[in-house]
């Protein structure tokens, strides 16, 4: 039976859907592991999201709370608001309370990965103030470290990303993940795929 991961993200202006796609990719690269794409609902009314210029979302499903726990391991992305992830996906793990009461989460491995817009604004403390959802399903956070090599030391490029996860700038919205941001992307899906094959074999 394939290993299940499921990336569940939001994204508002596609930065974090990129890197979601690239975690895919790493992910579906291991043997024996089925990767899937999943979205989180938008809670801000169309009108709000056109005032904010928001393009309109991609074909990627709408996942429910309930559907994780047909997983056997995560990786959440989500785009920084004051250091902190976005409403809307926090919205989202509030509807799984569900889960938490029967533990049904408990002990599945899960990464982390998110946007900010500046070099300052957050990609750390939105990484390390999300764990605290993780903690109380009993989750196992999956962090990165320094796996992926020589790009965690890049110093000529800005770059996102950090030990806790993949990550990239927006900055005013133009600035596009460049080829070592999805590069880390793409090897955080297939690091934590890894992991989360071995976990349930071990089971």
């Amino acid at each position: 039976m394939a290993v299940k991961v499921y990336i569940v993200y939001y994204s508002m202006y596609g930065h974090v859907e990129k890197l979601a796609e690239e975690i895919k990719k790493g992910a579906s690269s291991v043997e024996g592991v089925e990767a899937q794409l999943w979205q989180v609902a938008e809670t801000l009314p169309e009108e709000v999201l056109g005032k904010m210029s928001a393009p309109p979302k991609s074909d990627v499903p709408i996942i429910t709370a309930q559907e994780l726990a047909e997983a056997d391991g995560f990786v959440f992305g989500f785009p920084t608001r004051f250091g902190m992830m976005a409403a809307q996906f926090k919205a989202f793990m509030d509807a799984t309370g569900g889960l938490w009461r029967t533990q049904q989460l408990a002990g599945k491995p899960a990464g982390i990965f998110y946007s900010t817009g500046s070099q300052g604004g957050g990609q750390e403390t939105t990484a390390l103030t999300a764990i605290t959802q993780l903690v109380h399903h009993g989750m196992i956070f999956v962090p990165i470290g320094y796996t992926f090599g020589a790009g965690m030391f890049e110093m000529e490029k800005i770059k996102g990303g950090s030990p806790y996860g993949a990550g990239t700038y927006a900055g005013d919205g133009s600035r596009q993940p460049t080829e070592l941001e999805l590069e880390q992307a793409f090897h955080q899906g297939k690091y934590i795929a890894n992991i989360t094959k071995k976990l349930k074999g071990s089971a």
